[in-house]
């Protein structure tokens, strides 16, 4: 025996016992976080320090703050005054009218209470654009006076409000019509919405007004739904409570009817664009021609599987002859997400985006070079008819996610996209030429960026795992130095908080790899055996795991890790940012492989040695609602506890847009929604549910739910329920801390 090792064996042991020690003691005094901490609308809910209102007047970056606002110089970072808030308000009480007093009601509202809403959209003028509730105000930060005042729609409670800076015009909707300069554009009957969003905001739609280059005109949605059977929601505010009928077209159903006006404010008068017969047809991704003599339009049937890029005369609503410039069909589903943008230096090209190869990227299209149509064949089934010379600017296994702008000099298109990562968001410079691509910042984490006019700069706002935030101004040349405007620390270090890793595992076909995110309880002991919950969404435009903060893990996630819960999310197939066939291999077929995936993922835990696999949970919310309701039916003995929030039942209840794109029609695809169609399957219900809905969801109806309560009445199954009144698809604010109260009472009631 070497008495000599054993020896310096046992001094090593003394030594290292202290310093265990120490860190022992050292985690137990840091904190243990708290819903309030970890949620928004939490008392004290942290977050990284940030630096809010960031924005670019041309190729100065602005910095707002409550009191004062600043001017960066993005090649040193020197800051510069611009003006104080006690300065505008001082001015600002000089436009007081003759019957206004500071005791007026809403002169209060007339303040600048801070200079984080307001917008530099002049770069070539010292201006900036002051939005107040009582008006729109230009102001002169160098000579600190007002350069003109502009009516503001709330005079008339105006909502939707759209102003041109380049034309000094506001447009803005009361009720449901459309207002330009305080001037009634549209006066229409109960059932037809103007100047709103379309559609129920699918296809990219997110407003319903479009004003042109210059500001001389206005495109504009008219929706009639009058033909939409209403649908009551209940106020219970009032003491007879009241019916909101809302226009709700459900799958298979009439749909609404959608029409594109322009609006002249020097003439006042409205034009339609002749789109032919409405009926059944989706009009969307609005995009003006530089001289503004035409509006695009790409047209969409209702199937979702052709696609029509149109053009028409913005005089006389009639459109071109050569109509339509370009193509798209697919046995699926196309979906076009983004509108035609021309290049700033010529205007006879224009840059369209497609997944015709199986990936969003971008096409050029030169329209100065007519081509006889010919159909081209697609990736996965898919097909497209070309009308003008039109070439790839990029491509690759990866997802262009928008445009920024353009650097004109350089000849440069700014892109946002996952190349780097799927978990990443990057910036990138396109060589419009050559289609040479050059990452924009560090290249580690989700960034942010804001072009500054020239497109000579970025501001960079950007996380990572490591990162708690970073913002920089970066030089899009990745020649000049980068200026940082902040480092923030991360607003969790004084609390104990759980190990979070990444990694991938197998999809149900054997052969795609998915991300998933497993959070280990906090003071991890490998010998113990922990329940676990699994966080769910699964459907399409969606991903819950990205290079930031926590690997995107949500405050509830890391507070149920302090209260010993293993927390496992997987981006199962059907989610977002991988590529048309990854999302696409659901369709007309909705939580089947979606949930195969998921059970991947459950077989991952059970390979794990500290979860006790019988005490597995799973949470979702909206389609993760759907998810966690399916699994709960469908693999009763993998999870014992399931939490469902404002869930999807039946796929023959839910809108036209979303519904029909990924599960055909109620008609066409009965075998589809029958499978999916979960009040069928109430009996197979085991373990404890709750379902968990907001009274007043204009998104998931409260017929959802309810009819699930009575078809496991009629099973003689006992699924539980809670209603938040007067909330709608989500909860917000104390509702949301309430909300995981709940959601956290009810695991630790039935799964701990």
């Amino acid at each position: 025996m070497n008495i000599k090792r054993i020896g310096k064996a046992i001094m090593v042991l003394l030594l290292a016992t202290p310093a265990l020690s120490s860190m022992e003691l050292m985690a137990q005094n840091l904190k243990m976080p708290t819903l309030e901490d970890l949620l928004p609308g939490g008392a004290t809910y942290r977050i990284a320090e940030n630096l809010p209102g960031l924005q670019w007047w041309g190729d100065v970056c602005i910095k707002p703050g409550i009191d004062s606002l600043f001017a960066v110089n993005p090649k040193n970072g020197k800051e510069t005054l611009l003006t104080t808030r006690e300065k505008v308000n001082k001015v600002l009480n000089s436009l007081i009218t003759p019957t206004e007093t500071t005791a007026t009601p809403g002169h209060k509202g007339n303040k600048v209470q801070h200079f984080y809403n307001t917008e530099f959209p002049w770069p070539d003028k010292p201006y900036m654009l002051i939005k107040l509730p009582a008006r729109y105000i230009v102001y002169d930060f160098e000579k600190d006076e007002f350069v003109k005042g502009l009516p503001q729609a709330g005079e008339r409670n105006g909502a939707n409000i759209d102003y041109t800076p380049e034309g000094g015009h506001i447009a803005y909707t009361v009720k449901n019509n459309l207002f330009v300069d305080n001037k009634a554009v549209t006066e229409e009957p109960e059932g037809i919405v103007c100047g709103q969003s379309v559609h129920r905001n699918e296809f990219g739609i997110g407003k319903g007004t479009f004003w042109s280059p210059q500001g001389n005109l206005l495109a504009f949605y008219r929706m009639n739904e009058s033909m939409v059977t209403p649908y009551p929601l209940v106020d219970i505010t009032p003491r007879i409570a009241l019916v909101d009928k809302i226009r709700y077209p459900m799958a298979g159903m009439l749909s609404h009817q959608v029409t594109v006006g322009i609006y002249n404010p020097d003439t006042q008068k409205t034009v339609y664009l002749n789109t032919g017969d409405p009926t059944n047809r989706y009009f969307t991704n609005i995009s003006w021609s530089p001289d503004e003599k035409s509006v695009y339009v790409i047209e969409l049937n209702r199937d979702q599987n052709h696609a029509l890029l149109c053009c028409y005369d913005a005089e006389t609503g009639e459109p071109l002859k050569n109509n339509p410039l370009y193509e798209e069909e697919h046995t699926k589903y196309v979906e076009p997400q983004h509108p035609i943008v021309f290049l700033p230096w010529d205007h006879t090209k224009f840059i369209y985006q497609s997944q015709r190869d199986g990936y969003n990227h971008l096409y050029l299209m030169d329209t100065k070079t007519s081509i006889y149509p010919e159909s081209h064949g697609a990736a996965a089934g898919g097909s497209y008819r070309e009308s003008y010379k039109t070439r790839q600017l990029t491509q690759g296994n990866w997802v262009v996610q928008n445009i920024l702008g353009f650097n004109e000099k350089t000849k440069e298109v700014i892109i946002m996209s996952t190349e780097v990562s799927p978990l990443q968001s990057n910036a990138y410079a396109v060589n419009v030429k050559t289609g040479k691509r050059r990452l924009i910042g560090n290249k580690d984490g989700m960034h942010h960026v804001q072009l500054s006019g020239s497109g000579n700069y970025v501001i960079d706002n950007y996380t990572s795992f490591t990162i708690p935030r970073n913002i920089e101004i970066v030089p899009t040349s990745g020649k000049e130095k980068t200026v940082s405007l902040l480092t923030a620390t991360n607003p969790m270090e004084a609390y104990n908080m759980p190990e979070i890793t990444v990694g991938t595992l197998k999809a149900a076909d054997g052969k795609t790899d998915l991300y998933y995110r497993l959070i280990k309880p906090v003071n991890f002991d490998p010998n113990k055996k922990y329940p676990a919950v699994v966080y769910v969404y699964g459907g399409p435009h969606a991903q819950l795991i990205h290079n930031n903060r926590n690997y995107d893990a949500r405050g509830w996630d890391i507070y149920m890790a302090q209260l010993g819960y293993v927390m496992l999310t997987v981006d199962n197939r059907g989610s977002d940012n991988r590529g048309l066939e990854f999302e696409n291999c659901t369709f007309r077929q909705l939580g089947t492989e979606e949930m195969k995936d998921q059970v991947k993922g459950v077989d991952f835990l059970k390979s794990l040695g500290y979860v006790d696999n019988n005490r597995i949970g799973v949470h979702g919310w909206s389609f993760g609602g759907f998810m966690t309701t399916n699994l709960m039916l469908t693999y009763p003995e993998l999870f014992k506890v399931g939490v469902a929030g404002g869930p999807v039942i039946d796929w023959a209840y839910y809108e036209v847009m979303y519904g029909e794109r990924y599960m055909d029609t109620p008609q066409t695809n009965p075998e589809g929604y029958k499978n999916a169609n979960l009040k069928l399957r109430a009996g197979n219900l085991k373990g404890r549910l709750v379902v968990i809905i907001g009274a007043n969801d204009p998104t998931c109806v409260p017929q959802h739910s309810i009819s699930f309560l009575r078809a496991c009445i009629d099973a003689g199954t006992q699924p539980d329920f809670f209603m938040y009144p007067g909330d709608g698809h989500n909860m917000f604010g104390r509702d949301r801390v309430h909300l995981y109260e709940r959601i956290t009472r009810y695991f630790e009631d039935h799964l701990k």
